[in-house]
């Protein structure tokens, strides 16, 4: 919201569907590269290569689309809602599993902290938890700011069809946000 402010597009966080879609680049494989796990350390940051740390994005190998660091270095959050059966039924072209509370919700691609190469598997997911701000300094806690959560980050959209304004604040406000 406020970087679209700032610019004057508009922009969100990719729902769950789009950032794989965008991982895959048109793929179907378990990793864009393919299904060799031996070959993560070519194009991802993870617990066997970062050094306890997320990196410089762009220092490894891009998915065929260009982008970096998709897989590995710091997950990325997505709109969604965690939810276990979300590919389960056949979906619509764009499925947006809109909030309906604070936790959980999904963040995809792996991190630097991850030991196994099969948790930067394109179709992995993983679900935010509340411990991820257990030392937010802030009273009452922030929304966003997560303290124990160094492997999160995001990637923004900026979709070519711009939605009306009401569209806009439900794409960055839920108002699931606030524990």
């Amino acid at each position: 919201e406020w970087l679209s402010a700032k610019t004057g597009h508009f922009y969100r966080l990719p729902t769950e569907a789009e950032w794989e879609y965008a991982a895959r680049a048109g793929t179907q494989t378990a990793y864009f590269w393919g299904d060799d796990a031996s070959k993560v350390d070519e194009y991802c940051w993870w617990a066997e290569n970062s050094e306890g740390k997320y990196q410089k994005v762009g220092k490894k190998k891009p998915n065929p689309w260009g982008l970096h660091d998709i897989l590995g270095n710091v997950m990325e959050w997505t709109l969604d809602q965690y939810t276990p059966t979300a590919y389960a039924s056949a979906a619509p072209k764009n499925p947006w599993t809109k909030a309906t509370k604070p936790y959980p919700h999904v963040a995809r691609g792996g991190a630097w902290d991850d030991d196994s190469a099969d948790k930067l598997r394109v179709a992995n997911r993983r679900f935010s938890d509340p411990d991820w701000k257990i030392q937010d300094p802030q009273f009452p806690k922030s929304i966003w700011y997560h303290t124990d959560a160094q492997f999160l980050g995001f990637r923004v959209v900026r979709p070519l069809e711009i939605p009306s304004a009401e569209e806009m604040q439900k794409y960055w406000n839920s108002g699931v946000e606030k524990e």
